[in-house]
């Protein structure tokens, strides 16, 4: 019990004591919150689609700064339960496996797409990193498929062999591209956030 106790303890920080202090499920909301800050990527009345929303903080992060005349929509394999805003809709599903009918079928235009998804991990930085990239690639694929011209894009990726290929498909596909690394990210994290700005 004092083993599970001390890890508990290890994984707990400034941010994650503030996040629930400030009523989100989760210390990754201040990573969107550093984006905002730095690229204004959401503006009142946006439509957004969180790509891995689970447990929920970007959704409610986004959900405020549209306010109730935008949409938020998430999907995640795993269920978010915390209480949502009206103008917020969660889909269970696995990214990897949605083809471009269950998009269209949205029947909404986004403005920003965001993707803090991450990979079951394996230990091995090799195996780790080409799963986020796997993840980056459908990402990007959607956000392509689903964003209005101008649109934005901001993405988690581990830092591994493929990030520079990641980061070239990016540059080709919005007319600027940031490499951000938030404040609030572990120190000993191997994650980064691509944003594109400026859908092609």
């Amino acid at each position: 019990m004092r083993r599970a106790s001390t890890k508990k303890k290890r994984w707990q920080d400034h941010y994650s004591r503030q996040a629930k202090k400030d009523r989100f499920p989760a210390r990754s909301v201040y990573k969107l919150k550093e984006m905002q800050k730095k690229y204004r990527l959401i503006k009142k009345g946006d439509h957004i689609l969180d790509l891995g929303c689970f447990p929920g903080s970007w959704l409610l992060y986004a959900a405020d700064l549209t306010g109730d005349k935008g949409q938020v929509v998430g999907i995640d394999l795993e269920p978010v339960t915390i209480k949502l805003p009206p103008h917020v809709r969660v889909y269970g599903g696995d990214v990897l496996a949605m083809d471009v009918t269950f998009f269209k079928s949205l029947a909404i235009d986004f403005n920003v797409v965001v993707s803090d998804m991450a990979p079951a991990t394996t230990g091995n930085k090799h195996v780790d990193g080409a799963r986020s990239y796997h993840l980056c690639q459908a990402a990007l694929s959607i956000a392509q498929t689903v964003l209005l011209p101008g649109g934005s894009f901001a993405c988690k990726i581990f830092q591994g062999e493929d990030f520079a290929v990641f980061t070239g498909a990016v540059k080709s596909a919005f007319s600027t591209h940031k490499i951000f690394k938030p404040q609030s990210s572990r120190k000993a994290s191997k994650e980064i956030y691509i944003v594109g700005l400026g859908k092609k």
